[in-house]
Protein backbone atom coordinates (compact mmCIF):
# COMPACT_ATOMS: atom_id res chain seq x y z
CA UNK A 1 0.00 0.00 0.00
CA UNK A 2 2.83 2.41 0.86
CA UNK A 3 4.52 1.79 -2.51
CA UNK A 4 1.24 2.34 -4.35
CA UNK A 5 0.69 5.66 -2.59
CA UNK A 6 4.28 6.74 -3.23
CA UNK A 7 3.98 5.86 -6.91
CA UNK A 8 0.79 7.89 -7.16
CA UNK A 9 2.42 10.86 -5.46
CA UNK A 10 5.32 10.69 -7.87
CA UNK A 11 3.01 10.59 -10.87
CA UNK A 12 1.16 13.61 -9.51
CA UNK A 13 4.44 15.40 -8.84
CA UNK A 14 5.39 14.84 -12.48
CA UNK A 15 2.12 16.39 -13.64
CA UNK A 16 2.65 19.34 -11.31
CA UNK A 17 6.18 19.83 -12.62
CA UNK A 18 4.93 19.87 -16.23
CA UNK A 19 2.16 22.30 -15.34
CA UNK A 20 4.68 24.55 -13.62
CA UNK A 21 6.90 24.64 -16.69
CA UNK A 22 3.91 25.53 -18.84
CA UNK A 23 2.90 28.33 -16.48
CA UNK A 24 6.45 29.65 -16.28
CA UNK A 25 6.61 29.77 -20.07
CA UNK A 26 3.66 32.17 -20.26
CA UNK A 27 4.60 35.84 -20.73
CA UNK A 28 4.36 37.96 -17.61
CA UNK A 29 1.67 40.58 -17.50
CA UNK A 30 0.51 43.02 -14.87
CA UNK A 31 -2.49 41.69 -12.99
CA UNK A 32 -5.01 44.32 -12.04
CA UNK A 33 -6.93 41.98 -9.80
CA UNK A 34 -7.18 38.39 -8.68
CA UNK A 35 -9.41 35.91 -10.50
CA UNK A 36 -12.79 35.74 -8.74
CA UNK A 37 -12.31 32.36 -7.01
CA UNK A 38 -8.89 33.36 -5.68
CA UNK A 39 -10.18 36.70 -4.47
CA UNK A 40 -12.73 34.65 -2.52
CA UNK A 41 -9.94 32.48 -1.09
CA UNK A 42 -7.93 35.53 -0.05
CA UNK A 43 -11.00 37.03 1.63
CA UNK A 44 -12.02 33.77 3.27
CA UNK A 45 -8.65 32.96 4.87
CA UNK A 46 -8.29 36.49 6.24
CA UNK A 47 -11.83 36.54 7.60
CA UNK A 48 -11.21 33.24 9.35
CA UNK A 49 -7.80 34.23 10.72
CA UNK A 50 -8.90 37.49 12.30
CA UNK A 51 -11.55 35.70 14.35
CA UNK A 52 -9.18 33.52 16.32
CA UNK A 53 -8.01 35.21 19.56
CA UNK A 54 -4.37 34.19 19.15
CA UNK A 55 -1.40 35.09 16.94
CA UNK A 56 -1.95 33.30 13.63
CA UNK A 57 0.01 33.10 10.39
CA UNK A 58 -0.73 31.15 7.22
CA UNK A 59 -0.07 30.88 3.52
CA UNK A 60 -1.64 28.95 0.64
CA UNK A 61 0.19 28.48 -2.67
CA UNK A 62 -1.66 27.21 -5.74
CA UNK A 63 0.75 24.90 -7.57
CA UNK A 64 -1.09 25.13 -10.89
CA UNK A 65 -0.90 28.91 -11.24
CA UNK A 66 1.56 30.30 -8.71
CA UNK A 67 -1.06 32.42 -6.98
CA UNK A 68 -0.89 32.65 -3.23
CA UNK A 69 -3.07 33.87 -0.40
CA UNK A 70 -2.10 34.43 3.18
CA UNK A 71 -2.16 36.23 6.47
CA UNK A 72 1.02 37.27 8.30
CA UNK A 73 2.77 34.83 6.00
CA UNK A 74 6.32 35.99 6.80
CA UNK A 75 5.84 36.32 10.56
CA UNK A 76 8.44 34.41 12.58
CA UNK A 77 6.58 31.84 14.68
CA UNK A 78 7.54 29.01 17.07
CA UNK A 79 8.29 26.18 14.65
CA UNK A 80 7.85 23.24 17.03
CA UNK A 81 8.24 20.04 15.00
CA UNK A 82 7.77 21.71 11.61
CA UNK A 83 11.49 22.54 11.98
CA UNK A 84 12.05 18.87 11.14
CA UNK A 85 11.32 19.64 7.49
CA UNK A 86 14.47 21.82 7.19
CA UNK A 87 16.45 19.15 9.08
CA UNK A 88 15.28 16.54 6.56
CA UNK A 89 16.19 18.82 3.66
CA UNK A 90 19.76 19.21 4.95
CA UNK A 91 20.10 15.43 5.36
CA UNK A 92 19.15 14.96 1.70
CA UNK A 93 21.43 17.84 0.70
CA UNK A 94 24.38 16.03 2.26
CA UNK A 95 23.23 12.72 0.79
CA UNK A 96 23.34 14.37 -2.62
CA UNK A 97 26.93 15.52 -2.07
CA UNK A 98 27.95 11.96 -1.19
CA UNK A 99 28.90 12.59 2.42
CA UNK A 100 26.95 9.49 3.47
CA UNK A 101 24.16 7.22 2.24
CA UNK A 102 20.83 6.17 3.72
CA UNK A 103 22.35 2.97 5.13
CA UNK A 104 24.92 4.85 7.23
CA UNK A 105 24.35 4.03 10.90
CA UNK A 106 24.33 6.68 13.62
CA UNK A 107 24.98 5.84 17.28
CA UNK A 108 22.57 7.07 19.95
CA UNK A 109 24.29 9.23 22.58
CA UNK A 110 22.88 10.19 25.97
CA UNK A 111 22.77 13.86 24.96
CA UNK A 112 20.54 13.04 21.96
CA UNK A 113 17.63 11.97 24.13
CA UNK A 114 14.48 14.04 24.50
CA UNK A 115 11.30 12.62 26.00
CA UNK A 116 8.83 15.09 24.47
CA UNK A 117 7.89 12.91 21.49
CA UNK A 118 8.89 9.57 20.02
CA UNK A 119 10.28 6.25 21.15
CA UNK A 120 14.05 6.34 20.69
CA UNK A 121 14.43 8.16 24.02
CA UNK A 122 13.82 4.79 25.70
CA UNK A 123 16.47 2.96 23.67
CA UNK A 124 19.82 2.09 25.28
CA UNK A 125 22.70 4.48 24.66
CA UNK A 126 24.95 2.97 22.00
CA UNK A 127 22.09 1.64 19.86
CA UNK A 128 22.63 2.37 16.18
CA UNK A 129 20.09 3.35 13.54
CA UNK A 130 20.34 3.87 9.82
CA UNK A 131 19.78 7.36 8.46
CA UNK A 132 16.73 6.02 6.62
CA UNK A 133 15.25 4.82 9.94
CA UNK A 134 15.97 8.14 11.64
CA UNK A 135 14.34 10.14 8.85
CA UNK A 136 11.16 8.08 9.02
CA UNK A 137 10.96 8.29 12.81
CA UNK A 138 11.69 12.03 12.81
CA UNK A 139 8.83 12.78 10.41
CA UNK A 140 6.31 9.98 10.74
CA UNK A 141 6.13 9.77 14.55
CA UNK A 142 7.88 13.12 15.20
CA UNK A 143 10.66 11.48 17.22
CA UNK A 144 12.71 14.21 18.90
CA UNK A 145 15.63 11.93 19.74
CA UNK A 146 15.93 10.84 16.10
CA UNK A 147 15.88 14.52 15.16
CA UNK A 148 18.72 15.35 17.55
CA UNK A 149 20.77 12.48 16.12
CA UNK A 150 20.31 13.85 12.60
CA UNK A 151 21.05 17.43 13.71
CA UNK A 152 24.30 16.17 15.25
CA UNK A 153 25.10 14.32 12.03
CA UNK A 154 24.60 17.23 9.61
CA UNK A 155 25.26 20.21 11.90
CA UNK A 156 23.02 23.12 12.89
CA UNK A 157 25.18 25.63 11.04
CA UNK A 158 24.81 23.65 7.84
CA UNK A 159 21.03 23.47 8.26
CA UNK A 160 20.79 27.22 8.77
CA UNK A 161 23.18 27.97 5.90
CA UNK A 162 21.23 25.79 3.48
CA UNK A 163 17.93 27.40 4.47
CA UNK A 164 19.47 30.83 3.91
CA UNK A 165 20.81 29.74 0.51
CA UNK A 166 17.31 28.55 -0.42
CA UNK A 167 15.91 31.99 0.35
CA UNK A 168 14.29 31.27 3.73
CA UNK A 169 14.50 34.42 5.84
CA UNK A 170 12.67 33.41 9.04
CA UNK A 171 13.89 29.85 9.60
CA UNK A 172 16.38 29.39 12.42
CA UNK A 173 17.57 26.35 14.35
CA UNK A 174 19.77 27.57 17.19
CA UNK A 175 19.55 24.57 19.51
CA UNK A 176 18.69 20.89 19.65
CA UNK A 177 15.17 19.68 20.44
CA UNK A 178 14.82 20.17 24.22
CA UNK A 179 11.13 20.21 25.05
CA UNK A 180 11.80 20.74 28.75
CA UNK A 181 13.59 24.03 28.05
CA UNK A 182 11.47 27.14 27.47
CA UNK A 183 14.10 28.50 25.09
CA UNK A 184 12.90 26.03 22.46
CA UNK A 185 10.21 28.54 21.49
CA UNK A 186 12.87 31.08 20.53
CA UNK A 187 15.45 28.57 19.33
CA UNK A 188 13.26 26.89 16.71
CA UNK A 189 11.67 29.45 14.40
CA UNK A 190 10.12 29.57 10.95
CA UNK A 191 7.25 31.17 9.04
CA UNK A 192 4.42 29.88 6.85
CA UNK A 193 6.05 31.50 3.83
CA UNK A 194 9.35 29.70 4.47
CA UNK A 195 7.62 26.35 4.87
CA UNK A 196 5.50 26.90 1.75
CA UNK A 197 8.63 27.85 -0.18
CA UNK A 198 10.36 24.58 0.78
CA UNK A 199 7.32 22.43 0.11
CA UNK A 200 6.50 24.05 -3.23
CA UNK A 201 10.07 23.40 -4.40
CA UNK A 202 9.64 19.83 -3.21
CA UNK A 203 6.32 19.44 -5.06
CA UNK A 204 7.97 20.69 -8.26
CA UNK A 205 10.81 18.21 -7.64
CA UNK A 206 13.33 21.05 -7.44
CA UNK A 207 14.43 20.67 -3.81
CA UNK A 208 17.97 19.23 -3.78
CA UNK A 209 17.16 17.10 -6.85
CA UNK A 210 14.30 15.08 -8.34
CA UNK A 211 15.07 11.87 -6.44
CA UNK A 212 15.46 13.68 -3.12
CA UNK A 213 12.19 15.56 -3.60
CA UNK A 214 10.36 12.31 -4.32
CA UNK A 215 11.85 10.62 -1.27
CA UNK A 216 11.01 13.53 1.02
CA UNK A 217 7.43 13.60 -0.27
CA UNK A 218 7.05 9.88 0.41
CA UNK A 219 8.31 10.33 3.99
CA UNK A 220 6.00 13.28 4.66
CA UNK A 221 3.04 11.36 3.23
CA UNK A 222 3.51 8.75 5.96
CA UNK A 223 3.11 11.23 8.84
CA UNK A 224 1.01 9.41 11.43
CA UNK A 225 -0.26 12.58 13.14
CA UNK A 226 -3.23 13.45 10.95
CA UNK A 227 -5.48 15.39 13.32
CA UNK A 228 -4.98 18.88 11.83
CA UNK A 229 -4.91 19.71 8.09
CA UNK A 230 -5.83 16.17 6.90
CA UNK A 231 -8.76 15.71 9.29
CA UNK A 232 -11.52 17.45 7.26
CA UNK A 233 -10.23 16.42 3.81
CA UNK A 234 -11.89 13.66 1.75
CA UNK A 235 -10.32 10.26 2.43
CA UNK A 236 -9.03 9.92 -1.13
CA UNK A 237 -7.06 13.18 -1.01
CA UNK A 238 -3.37 12.56 -0.35
CA UNK A 239 -1.38 14.98 1.77
CA UNK A 240 2.35 15.03 2.46
CA UNK A 241 2.76 17.08 5.63
CA UNK A 242 4.38 17.70 9.01
CA UNK A 243 2.75 18.90 12.19
CA UNK A 244 4.25 20.68 15.18
CA UNK A 245 2.92 21.53 18.62
CA UNK A 246 3.58 22.93 22.07
CA UNK A 247 0.95 23.11 24.78
CA UNK A 248 -0.35 26.39 23.31
CA UNK A 249 0.90 26.04 19.74
CA UNK A 250 -0.41 24.06 16.76
CA UNK A 251 1.24 24.07 13.32
CA UNK A 252 0.82 22.04 10.16
CA UNK A 253 2.35 22.39 6.70
CA UNK A 254 1.92 20.20 3.68
CA UNK A 255 1.32 19.51 0.01
CA UNK A 256 -2.32 18.67 -0.71
CA UNK A 257 -2.92 16.65 -3.87
CA UNK A 258 -6.47 17.77 -4.58
CA UNK A 259 -7.31 16.27 -8.01
CA UNK A 260 -7.02 19.22 -10.43
CA UNK A 261 -6.06 21.72 -7.72
CA UNK A 262 -2.81 20.73 -5.96
CA UNK A 263 -1.69 23.30 -3.42
CA UNK A 264 0.73 23.90 -0.58
CA UNK A 265 -0.52 25.19 2.75
CA UNK A 266 1.13 26.15 6.03
CA UNK A 267 -0.69 27.35 9.13
CA UNK A 268 0.88 28.35 12.43
CA UNK A 269 -0.81 29.35 15.68
CA UNK A 270 0.55 30.17 19.11
CA UNK A 271 -0.54 31.52 22.52
CA UNK A 272 -3.79 29.64 22.02
CA UNK A 273 -6.32 29.79 24.85
CA UNK A 274 -6.79 26.06 24.21
CA UNK A 275 -5.60 23.45 21.75
CA UNK A 276 -9.23 22.63 20.96
CA UNK A 277 -9.64 26.16 19.63
CA UNK A 278 -6.53 25.76 17.50
CA UNK A 279 -7.68 22.42 16.09
CA UNK A 280 -11.09 23.85 15.24
CA UNK A 281 -9.46 26.79 13.46
CA UNK A 282 -7.09 24.60 11.44
CA UNK A 283 -9.92 22.22 10.51
CA UNK A 284 -12.05 25.14 9.33
CA UNK A 285 -9.14 26.59 7.38
CA UNK A 286 -8.28 23.28 5.72
CA UNK A 287 -11.90 22.66 4.73
CA UNK A 288 -12.29 26.20 3.39
CA UNK A 289 -9.05 26.17 1.35
CA UNK A 290 -9.80 22.77 -0.16
CA UNK A 291 -13.28 23.93 -1.21
CA UNK A 292 -12.00 27.20 -2.68
CA UNK A 293 -9.17 25.47 -4.53
CA UNK A 294 -11.60 22.98 -6.05
CA UNK A 295 -13.84 25.87 -7.10
CA UNK A 296 -10.85 27.62 -8.64
CA UNK A 297 -9.93 24.50 -10.62
CA UNK A 298 -13.46 24.22 -12.00
CA UNK A 299 -13.46 27.94 -12.84
CA UNK A 300 -10.15 27.60 -14.71
CA UNK A 301 -11.54 24.73 -16.75
CA UNK A 302 -14.78 26.54 -17.55
CA UNK A 303 -13.13 29.83 -18.53
CA UNK A 304 -9.90 28.54 -20.06
CA UNK A 305 -7.98 30.78 -17.67
CA UNK A 306 -4.18 30.62 -17.95
CA UNK A 307 -2.09 32.46 -15.40
CA UNK A 308 0.66 34.77 -16.60
CA UNK A 309 2.29 34.49 -13.18
CA UNK A 310 5.28 32.17 -12.92
CA UNK A 311 4.79 29.54 -10.22
CA UNK A 312 8.51 29.61 -9.61
CA UNK A 313 8.77 33.36 -9.07
CA UNK A 314 9.07 35.23 -5.85
CA UNK A 315 6.72 38.06 -6.78
CA UNK A 316 3.22 38.60 -5.49
CA UNK A 317 0.56 39.49 -8.07
CA UNK A 318 -1.25 42.79 -7.70
CA UNK A 319 -3.95 42.57 -5.08
CA UNK A 320 -2.11 39.94 -3.03
CA UNK A 321 -0.98 41.11 0.39
CA UNK A 322 -0.10 37.99 2.38
CA UNK A 323 1.55 39.90 5.20
CA UNK A 324 -1.25 42.02 6.59
CA UNK A 325 -0.11 43.05 10.06
CA UNK A 326 -1.96 41.37 12.86
CA UNK A 327 0.08 42.74 15.76
CA UNK A 328 -0.27 46.50 15.62
CA UNK A 329 1.49 47.67 18.78
CA UNK A 330 5.11 48.70 19.21
CA UNK A 331 7.66 49.19 16.46
CA UNK A 332 7.09 47.84 12.94
CA UNK A 333 9.15 44.74 13.75
CA UNK A 334 7.56 43.98 17.11
CA UNK A 335 5.41 40.88 17.05
CA UNK A 336 6.93 39.66 13.79
CA UNK A 337 10.36 38.39 14.82
CA UNK A 338 9.31 37.29 18.29
CA UNK A 339 5.76 35.99 18.04
CA UNK A 340 5.18 33.35 20.69
CA UNK A 341 8.73 33.33 21.98
CA UNK A 342 7.65 33.36 25.61
CA UNK A 343 7.94 30.40 27.93
CA UNK A 344 6.50 26.95 27.98
CA UNK A 345 7.58 24.38 25.42
CA UNK A 346 6.06 20.93 25.34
Amino acid sequence: MRNERVSMLRRIATIVAIATVAVAACPRAALAELPGPLAALEHDVRSLAVRIPAPTALEVFDLSTGYRAGFNATASMPAASTIKIPVMVEVFQQLQTGRFDLDRRVTLLARDKDWGSGELCDAPVGTTYSIAELLEKMIDISDNTATNMLIRLVGRRNINATMQDLGLTRTRLSEDIRTGDWSIRRGLRTSPHDLVHLLSMMARRELVDEWSSNEMISILEEDQINTLLPEPLPEDVEIAHKTGSFFDTLNDAGIVYASDAPYVIAVMTTALPSQDLGRSFIHSLSRLVYSDEENFARWREETGFVSSFSAGGGHVPAGMTPDLRYWSTGSPNDGVDDVGSGGGGG
